[in-house]
């Protein structure tokens, strides 16, 4: 809105949060811009790993710049319309001869005072719009707080590091063994995932996964668990391992809150009512501006490891009938699995773009209602999450991704699980 200063921010509405600008424009007019929804595609991921001032760049300060001029020359075309009407009608009452003199000097005297008031309010404008490159020029950055320095001892045995949520940390299945009162309060258990390549590569792993983590209160920051315990931010805990090979990262569900949405659809009428989908939105545009600072941060760690990230599976297969007596049906379903696709993509556009690893696992046959799940059902501990079968089959699938890490994680030279195996074949096999 107009001001009575002479100068100051200007207003950018992101996702429906208005934020002022971090630069001033000159003038008592000020722009207000509006995004509404950000589509990272290949295209979009190529030019920002280009170097130096990319196609985007220039994009983005031209667009806005061309936006700012449109918006003045829309406005005096339409005062100039309005003002002919009244003219042409007082010069048709007064039967004036010399009628389109008239309308044209009073459309000059439009002109005149319309670009006079632009000049004198908003000429600056355009000047300070061509030195905005990114979104961040325009409204500074604001990363995740709660992040802090790790101060605990060194541990230069370890060889991988597992963050993330209780995918990860193996929710639900038998704790690890001689567990802390912390490792029982995250859901750590000796059948996760990372103590399955641990036992198939002969690694040290630091499991730091914990239950219900988010990006911003359990990887970056501080996470306080449900007994009022307060587990550390996971990420500063890395940098511990100073030989570590690979981080592998399992993160997004609890951001999106995945339980809860998929609670609400098997109790609701139907599952992509507006609502839904907008709450959904949100939470999906709140995670990719956290997951990106992640990614950053990750890729500034000291020992410069390899970073994996983990996609989700679906736990859902074509039958339901285990399901339907919750409320669950072929058309909430597609709802769900269509939502756990964006989320995946967010992952795999965000790892390409920082040039990390991904994994996908795959439980084609073993969804739920099968005759050999790898997803504990409604009655288990922890429903939708992986059993002791899906923790093998995603740390299989992290096992083929290593190959394409760069740099690549080498298991250190000692006897696999089988003379005769390679540690996915010995993988493989405990999976049938």
């Amino acid at each position: 809105m107009p001001t009575a200063s002479l100068s100051g921010p200007g207003e950018l509405d992101l996702f429906g949060q208005v934020i002022p600008t971090k630069v001033d424009f000159p003038g008592a007019i000020r722009p207000k811009l509006a995004l509404d929804q950000v589509s990272i595609n290949s295209q979009v991921v190529q030019e920002l790993r280009s170097e130096g001032s990319s196609k985007l760049e220039i994009t983005l300060s031209q667009e806005l710049v061309s936006g700012w001029e449109h918006y003045f020359i829309w406005e005096t075309l339409i005062a100039v319309g309005f003002a002919v009407i009244p003219l042409v009608a007082v010069a048709a009452v007064r039967r004036r001869p010399k009628i389109w003199k008239m309308v044209g000097a009073g459309i000059a005297v439009v002109v005149v005072v319309n670009v006079g008031g632009i000049a004198l309010t908003a000429s600056g404008t355009p000047q300070v719009l061509r030195s905005v490159k990114t979104l961040d020029d325009l409204v500074g950055v604001n990363p995740v707080t709660g992040t802090t320095a790790y101060d605990g001892p060194a541990q230069p045995a370890v060889q991988a590091v597992v963050i993330g949520d209780s995918t990860a940390s193996g929710w639900g299945l038998p704790w690890e063994s001689n567990p802390t009162s912390l490792d029982e309060a995250c859901g750590r258990s000796s059948e996760s995932y990372a103590e399955d390549l641990a036992a198939a590569d002969q690694w040290d792993v630091l499991n730091l996964a914990c239950g219900s983590a988010t990006i911003a209160n359990g990887l970056l920051g501080p996470e306080v668990l449900y007994n009022g315990q307060v587990a550390p931010p996971q990420l500063p805990q890395v940098e511990a391992a100073t030989n570590a090979k690979v981080v592998i990262v399992s993160v997004g569900a609890d951001d999106l809150s995945w339980s809860v949405m998929t609670e609400l659809c098997a109790a609701s009428a139907v599952c992509d009512d507006n609502v839904t989908n907008a709450y959904f939105t949100q939470l999906l545009d709140t995670f990719t501006r956290n997951y990106y600072q992640l990614l950053s941060d990750l890729s500034e760690l000291p020992a410069h490891p390899a970073v994996l990230i983990n996609q989700y599976y679906s736990p859902f297969g074509s039958d339901l009938s285990c399901l339907q007596k919750y409320g669950m049906t072929q058309a909430k379903v597609q709802v769900l699995q269509a939502r756990l696709q964006q989320l995946n993509t967010v992952l795999q556009q965000g790892a390409n773009l920082f040039g990390f690893g991904v994994a996908t696992p795959k439980f084609t046959g073993h969804e739920l209602c099968t005759a050999d799940p790898w997803v504990q059902g409604p009655t288990d501990p922890a429903p939708m999450h992986p059993n002791a079968s899906g923790e093998l089959a995603i740390a299989l699938a992290d096992q083929q991704a290593f190959s394409a890490l760069s740099p690549s994680p080498v298991p250190l030279p000692s006897p696999s699980p089988s003379p005769s195996q390679s540690p996915s074949e010995s993988i493989e096999a405990a999976l049938g």
